[in-house]
């Protein structure tokens, strides 16, 4: 499953999380689809003062072997959405 990892070593920013392992840093969801999900999303996230979300202490959509674990997740926002459809 090749698909699974990816890496930019090239990019500005990476690791753009403070990580102890570098090399199994995995850049494939660079900007979280489980965002939306808000305190659903299952990852290390806190809120400002503002109320805006912030995950610069999240790694889950980093680390190697989570990406079965994303792709999962993103049921969450299809049922969601699915339900919301159905509301009047």
């Amino acid at each position: 499953m090749n698909y699974c990892f990816f890496q930019n070593k090239l990019c500005e920013w990476f690791p753009c999380h403070d990580t102890d392992d570098a090399e199994n840093f995995n850049c494939i969801f660079c900007y979280c689809p489980l965002y939306a999900l808000g305190d659903m999303c299952g990852g290390d996230h806190s809120y400002t003062d503002n109320g805006i979300k912030d995950c610069s202490e999240c790694v889950l959509p980093h680390e190697k072997g989570n990406y079965r674990l994303i792709i999962d997740r993103l049921s969450k926002i299809r049922d969601i959405m699915r339900e919301r459809r159905r509301m009047p």
